[in-house]
């Protein structure tokens, strides 16, 4: 199952897509929040090549594991894009997916201010890279009962 990960934030979203067995994330690319609202041709395009089978929004929750103000923007936002899609849609938990994106840049030498764009995307395939491996040890269970 391809799965296609948005890291939503309020100027870019990160894309990240699953290998088609969905084992394997991978960074993708950024696209402007703008132009994901509007279901500009960047996102169609993308979303047409790659024919995702579900939509994985990072939810943006609180320290304490809490819903706040942007996690309620995100879950309406999302819902009405995996709507107008036409494309199922789950949500998860994202916390310190961009702390842990900065590390990755920092440790390769690159420079966090300069990569700005690159880290949503590396956050959106960390998320979705966990969200995998959750599903895979799931499925690894129920094959054991």
């Amino acid at each position: 199952m391809r799965v296609m990960a948005l890291d939503w934030g309020d100027r870019r979203v990160g894309v990240a897509l699953s290998d088609p067995s969905g084992r394997v994330a991978t960074p993708r690319c950024v696209l402007a929040t703008a132009d994901v609202r509007r279901r500009g041709p960047a996102l169609t395009e993308l979303v047409d090549d790659a024919k995702p089978e579900l939509l994985l929004v990072g939810l943006p929750l609180t320290l304490a594991g809490e819903r706040g103000p942007q996690a309620n923007k995100v879950r309406s936002e999302a819902g009405q894009l995996a709507h107008d899609l036409g494309i199922p849609l789950e949500f998860w938990d994202e916390r310190f997916s961009s702390e842990e994106a900065e590390r990755i840049v920092r440790a390769s030498g690159g420079d966090s201010r300069q990569a700005r764009g690159k880290l949503d995307m590396i956050a959106a395939s960390l998320f979705l890279q966990s969200y995998l491996d959750a599903r895979a040890d799931r499925e690894g269970e129920a094959e054991d009962e």
